[in-house]
C-alpha cells in the first residue's frame, strides 16, 4: 500500500477505535499492512480494488485462549 493509504486507513482506526492504533506497511506485499494496538498485532488490512471500487478489508484471529 501507498505511504498515504497507510496514514488515511490509520486516521480512521484512531478515529473510530483506539487512539494507540497503529497501521504499519508489510515487506515485500502491494496489497495489505499490519495493524497494532500500541505494540500487539492484531491483524491485517487488505486492499480490494475490484471491478474500478476500492474497499478495504480488516482481518483479525481471535485465539480461543484470549477469550
Amino acid at each position: 500500500m501507498k505511504p498515504e493509504e497507510i496514514r488515511k486507513l490509520e486516521a480512521y482506526f484512531k478515529r473510530n477505535f483506539n487512539k494507540d492504533m497503529v497501521v504499519k506497511a508489510r515487506p515485500k506485499k502491494d496489497e495489505s499492512a499490519e495493524v497494532y494496538l500500541a505494540d500487539e498485532f492484531l491483524g491485517v488490512v487488505f486492499r480490494d480494488d475490484e471491478d474500478g471500487e476500492l474497499s478495504y478489508n480488516f482481518s483479525m484471529a481471535i485465539l480461543d485462549i484470549d477469550l
